[in-house]
């Protein structure tokens, strides 16, 4: 059976005036001829992406949408009509979201997060904003530590909301996040925390001790790059710290922290500055690390 919303892999069957017909079992659809690849010929397979045309009638195409039924993707409003808006998803056809289904109303040249999905009753391709029913519940299969992928989908106070391996409900608290979250942005991170809600918390940076090394490391080679000095405190502003270090506050207070007790560096009325190894040497051996 043709999967509409879909890629397909498909048996050209014959030729006809407007195109192709693309055949698997009993099911036939038509690749027009302007989606023709020169060197097609009746018998071979081809991959083709199907979805409904104006007329409600199954199509073929050889062009690649940004997604597929099933998955999450960010686009952008093109126009909008008397029911819904239209988006960009790299189709001749745009793709259409009811009002009914937007989570806010949508205006033309906005991006926004979308389930790509099938209308069961008319067969049609849709995306819909409203994407809570369109998370899976048991998030169980993950573990803290493991690392997932993530696509912003709504910033609030409290943190970025994301979609965790395009499957679960995430969040990246603002505690968390090292630089502003954007909608669309797509990230790496990992599973902080499974919560029973099924939701998961997400941070930015592995967890542990890897964690802290890197972060370590990180302050280490900024200084380095600074000749040895950086303007930077406890009274420094996340803001300030991010846009420097590539962390956040917490982060790099807990670095300093580390590195201060293991005699790397020194604090200072100006910020922080490396100490020479001569000077660790001479004032014994580190501590070992927590």
């Amino acid at each position: 059976m043709i999967e509409i919303g879909k890629y397909n892999r498909l048996t050209v069957t014959r030729r006809a005036p407007p195109g192709m017909y693309l055949n698997q079992g009993e099911s036939e659809v038509l690749l027009p001829n302007r989606h023709i690849p020169a060197a097609l010929e009746i018998g071979t397979e081809i991959e083709v992406f199907v979805y409904t045309d104006s007329d409600d009638r199954p199509i073929a195409t050889t062009q690649k949408p940004h997604a597929v039924v099933g998955d999450f993707a960010c686009m952008k409003v093109v126009d909008l009509g008397p029911h819904g808006a239209f988006l960009d998803w790299g189709l001749d056809k745009d793709l259409f979201v009811p009002f009914s289904e937007q989570e806010t109303r949508m205006s033309i040249g906005e991006r926004h997060v979308v389930a790509v999905c099938l209308d069961e009753q008319t067969q049609r391709v849709m995306a819909v904003s409203r994407l809570g029913k369109y998370f899976e519940a048991d998030a169980s299969a993950l573990t803290p530590g493991e690392a997932v992928e993530l696509l912003v989908f709504r910033v609030t106070e409290l943190g970025a909301q994301v979609i965790v391996n395009q499957r679960y409900s995430g969040l990246v608290y603002q505690s968390e996040a090292f630089r502003a979250l954007a909608v669309g942005d797509q990230l790496n991170g990992y599973v902080q925390r499974l919560r029973p809600d099924g939701k998961l918390d997400i941070s930015l940076k592995p967890g542990g001790a890897a964690g802290r090394d890197g972060d370590t490391q990180r302050l280490l080679a900024a200084l380095e790059a600074n000749g040895g000095s950086l303007a930077l405190s406890d009274d420094s502003t996340p803001e300030a710290i991010a846009r420097l270090l590539n962390m956040s506050k917490k982060a790099f207070k807990r670095a300093v922290g580390i590195l201060y007790r293991q005699r790397r560096i020194e604090l200072t009325e100006k910020g922080i500055r490396s100490v020479a190894d001569k000077n660790v040497e001479e004032s014994g051996p580190r501590p070992s690390k927590d």
